[in-house]
Formats: structure tokens, sequence, C-alpha cells
């Protein structure tokens, strides 16, 4: 549901060129990654990576450096993620139409389609996407610099060769001035370094998520990728119900957003960057946001409240660059939403696990 996150679409708005913005850390540019020189029918040399990065578990992401990779792959996303939303029954806050984390990249998970089922898989290692079948037939597309236009055609036309028509919406949504994916042409870059770096930071993302998410024992979503954002995302429930949703959110019907904010949440999320964070960032929010939330203490360093966005963020770059990325974050997480539920009066105590089930056996 975080992949509307209040009224704050704007926020994602990137550009095919991005000016190259300072660090939130310390000013400077990120040094760690050389200017990115980009040549439209540059070949992909799968699975590369250059040797600085190649083990490096909090790669440096630096959004001025992959700005026309993100906005491609954010169309390539949203055209997968919208084969699982068409074949899908509808769940809650629209956790059917969610991608994952692998140990490869990402993926769509099982899909129904009639008596059939298949997957769609983002391998940001080898750079392919792999149409995996129930009935054993495989597909296989190269992800390599090519129009948003091109990859839809290739994959519809995958899709009709494995017998799996797919009729879905053609254009993005949660963007502003949406081109249909079928005539896109301007979305057109595909940096492999970058795609694997981006994949990286969700590993990392989604391994501490879950650690978050495993001491709350109420409601709760899984750990997914909203492709709308896009951002890895989960959201915690209080139980009680929240106020209508205002809607508004840029080429998306105002009930989707209205029942997927139809409870009262505090959700958090990691994010490539975009509108007024122009850098990679984790965020924490609560909806409503409950009265004196925005002027919560959070000691994290690098944390602040964005007015623009009202929530919480942490850059990145703050936590990669920490003694300990892994409790870092996972204080930021902690505080952020143990500040939303105080001021919201959660029943904490019937939510939250109070000690660890292994150990106590």
């Amino acid at each position: 549901m975080s992949h509307m996150r209040q009224y704050m679409a704007h926020r994602h708005v990137i550009g095919p060129c991005m000016a190259p913005q300072p660090s939130p850390i310390d000013g400077t540019f990120d040094r760690l990654s050389p200017p990115l020189v980009r040549r439209r029918d540059a070949t992909v040399v799968p699975g590369f990576m250059t040797a600085a990065s190649q083990w490096e578990p909090w790669p440096a992401l630096p959004l001025e450096a992959w700005s026309d990779t993100y906005a491609t792959l954010h169309m390539w996303t949203q055209i997968v993620g919208k084969v699982r939303l068409t074949q899908s029954p509808w769940m809650n806050h629209s956790w059917h139409v969610t991608l994952y984390v692998t140990a490869r990249g990402l993926t769509t998970s099982p899909i129904p389609h009639g008596n059939r089922t298949f997957q769609i898989d983002f391998n940001f290692i080898e750079h392919q996407l792999t149409v995996q079948s129930s009935d054993g037939r495989v597909a296989r597309l190269e992800l390599r610099p090519q129009s948003v236009a091109t990859f839809y055609g290739r994959l519809m036309g995958e899709l009709d060769e494995l017998d799996l028509h797919v009729d879905i919406y053609r254009k993005p949504n949660e963007v502003p001035d949406p081109m249909r994916f079928d005539q896109d042409e301007l979305h057109r870059a595909y940096d492999a370094e970058y795609a694997n770096r981006f994949w990286r930071a969700l590993v990392q993302a989604d391994r501490i998520f879950k650690e978050f998410r495993s001491r709350f024992v109420g409601k709760c979503s899984p750990v997914h990728f909203f492709w709308g954002a896009p951002d890895l995302a989960v959201t915690r429930f209080s139980g009680r119900r929240a106020p209508k949703h205002p809607g508004g959110v840029p080429n998306l019907p105002d009930w989707v957003a209205r029942e997927a904010y139809s409870d009262e949440v505090s959700s958090c999320g990691f994010w490539p960057g975009g509108g007024p964070i122009p850098y990679a960032a984790f965020y924490s929010y609560a909806y409503p946001e409950p009265p004196g939330f925005a002027t919560s203490s959070v000691q994290t360093d690098g944390a602040f409240y964005s007015n623009d966005l009202r929530e919480f963020i942490l850059p990145y770059d703050a936590v990669r660059r920490s003694e300990s990325p892994d409790d870092t974050l996972l204080e930021f997480l902690q505080t952020t939403y143990a500040a939303a539920a105080d001021l919201a009066k959660w029943d904490r105590s019937s939510l939250e696990r109070s000690h660890d089930p292994k150990r106590a056996a």
C-alpha cells in the first residue's frame, strides 16, 4: 500500500536526465561511482559488475548516475506488475499486484492463467527476464537498452507464444503525463551495473525489513515491491479503521487509494529517490498521522522529518556508511514506528512480540 503513501505521487517524478545532486551526508558528490557515460546502443554483458562493486553488500546508488535506467526500469516493472494485477483476484490493500525480492532479482510469484500458473522473473545478475509456465515451457528475454515499447511488445509476444495471452491497461499508474507502454520510445536506457546495484540495495532492505516485521504479531503486510512508486515496503496495522483517504494520486482511481488506506497504519520502505528527495532513502510514515508525529524524537544519525512528504526520511547513504547498517536501519524503523504507535495509542502489548519463540523453546 505504500505505493501511494499519503498524497505524494509528485515525489516520484524523475526526468530523463537529472542534474547531479550533492550527497545529503557530507555535501559532496558520491565519488564511489565514476561518472556514467551512456551509449544508447551499448552492448550489455550478462552478469556484468565492476570489480569495485561486485562484493559490496551496500553499493553506492547515486540517483544522478542511473536516473535514465531507473525511469526505464520503473516502466518495465509496471508492465510486469500489471500482468499479475490483470490475472489475479483482488486482495486487500492491493497486495495482489506486488513483486518480491529474490536471490537474483524480482519475481511476480505464481500467477493464475486458466488451469495453469506462470511467473515472471527479473534476473539482475544474468540480466534476463524469464517467463516460466507450470506446463514446463520457458521464455527468456535479454535485459538490454531498449525502449519501453519494445520491451512491452517482446514480453506480450512471448506470453502469446506460451499460450498465456494477457491484456493489460497500457498506461502507467502514479506518474504524471503517462505514455502508453506500446508507444513509449523515450525511456530506453539500461545500465546493467546500476540495475544490479539497485537489486542489491533491495536485497539488504528486504532482509532487514523482514527482521523488523518479525517483531509484530498483529496484521502486517508482506515485505513487497510496489511498482507504482516504485518502492519496497512493509506496513503494520493497528486494527482500527482510518478516515476516508482523499485520493488525488495521479493516474490512479480514487477507490483504489481509499481501499488501500482503509485502515490505520504505520508503514516504512525504501525507494531510489525523486522529487523533493533526489537520492535513495528509507522512509517511515503514519496514516492518519497522529498529532505530534512530525516533532517526535528520532535519534538516528541523518534522519529527519520531511514536511514535503509528511514522513521521516533516512538517506540510504547514511545507512550504508554507518558502522552497522543493520542496527542503524532497525533503529530508524523501530523508533519511528514507536512514535506513531504511542501517539495514536495503539495497543502495543497485544500487537508486538514479547519474546523470540525459538529461544523460549
